[in-house]
């Protein structure tokens, strides 16, 4: 429940405050007649999109619906069911980090503006009608020949789980048809396989691991380690102090020379530790502009094992990750190993980045 009291009362707009507008019927509906803080506490209850009906009513309610605490109320009550963010609609850390009474008056956020533009239904509504992959239109087209698009996909969502989400996508052909046998094997840490989407567009994944299968499954089994195969640290000055970073290994800097994008699978499972420094670190050195063309899309598949496995809300995860650093196109979508769940809606959009990418 929330409780606006005496800070809604002091927060809404003028016109609110002061009841019907000039020429507005003098008969009051029973719920415009109540006190203001009752009508925002019964307000808190219901659905952003039904407060949004509420106002298109009246012009009464229309400044009603836009006070400030009701729509941050709803924003710090919606935000950790999202289920995808980008880097368009990423909120502020400053609405986790500061409270509402340390906003002055003069300095508050749209935060209605926040909500719908954070939202993934907001963010579909306002998605581009660009049409999207679809059968060769003209006897022109069908003569050119399109490569295959090509993604780098690693993280430790990929090694730390208990489901494979690799073994899954291969294994479940209702969301993505596998269409060939995996090849080109990288060092023993990865190799490419080809998927069909939508049963129409053809992409590939180079699917890279930090360590051997063997490796791998030594690792579990003494609950250690094992030397991460993919990157090494690379010590350099900025400044006066010392930074480190991580580079890439030439056979995977070949990979990244060559795809159109990138797919992070992070572990969002909330009972397990993680460094999430480490996991920025090993981003940009994936990314790094100096290995490809620049602007290339990163899709953040925030994975868990199975659906009853408690998550970390990917807004906060994206927070968590620093996402907010890179320059190129970024999604995280919320994704389940065992069921695949979330990772069509995260393929779709990384194939429509990369083919505005590819487009320009």
């Amino acid at each position: 429940m929330c409780c606006f009291g005496c800070a809604g009362r002091s927060l809404v707009s003028e016109e609110h405050a002061k009841g019907p507008l000039p020429g507005a019927a003098e008969e009051l509906d029973p719920l415009q007649a109540l006190p203001i803080d009752v009508q925002l506490n019964i307000m808190s209850f219901l659905s952003a999109q039904d407060v949004c009906r509420l106002g298109s009513t009246s012009c009464y309610w229309r400044a009603a619906v836009q006070d400030p605490l009701l729509w941050r109320y709803f924003l710090l009550r919606d935000l950790p069911f999202w289920t995808s963010v980008d880097w368009k609609s990423l909120p502020d850390v400053e609405i986790f980090n500061k409270a509402f009474s340390e906003v002055s008056d003069n300095a508050l956020h749209n935060y209605m503006a926040v909500y719908k533009k954070s939202c993934p239904q907001g963010r579909r509504s306002l998605k581009s009608s660009r049409p999207r992959y679809g059968a060769v239109t003209s006897f022109l087209q069908s003569l050119v020949t399109q490569a295959e698009p090509r993604f780098a996909m690693f993280g430790p969502g990929l090694e730390e789980l208990d489901n494979s989400l690799v073994q899954k996508m291969m294994t479940c052909p209702e969301i993505l048809l596998v269409t060939g046998l995996p090849q080109r094997q990288i060092h023993g840490i990865g190799s490419g396989i080809s998927f069909q989407f939508n049963n129409n567009q053809k992409f590939n994944i180079l699917t890279l691991y930090s360590t051997t299968s063997v490796e791998r499954r030594r690792a579990r089994a003494e609950q250690a380690v094992a030397v991460n195969r993919m990157f090494y640290l690379e010590n350099s000055t900025v400044g006066n102090q010392q930074a480190v970073h991580y580079n890439v290994i030439p056979q995977v800097k070949k990979v990244c020379e060559v795809v159109d994008g990138f797919i992070y699978v992070a572990n969002a499972e909330a009972h397990k530790k993680h460094d999430r420094q480490e996991d920025l670190a090993r981003i940009l050195a994936m990314t790094d502009p100096s290995l490809g063309p620049p602007n290339r899309p990163l899709l953040v598949l925030s994975c868990v094992s199975h659906v009853g496995v408690k998550r970390i809300p990917c807004v906060y995860m994206a927070h968590q990750l620093q996402l907010n650093l890179l320059h190129q196109p970024w999604m995280m979508q919320d994704t389940v190993a065992a069921t695949l769940a979330g990772l069509p809606s995260g393929i779709e959009w990384l194939l429509e980045e990369a083919d505005c990418k590819n487009a320009q």
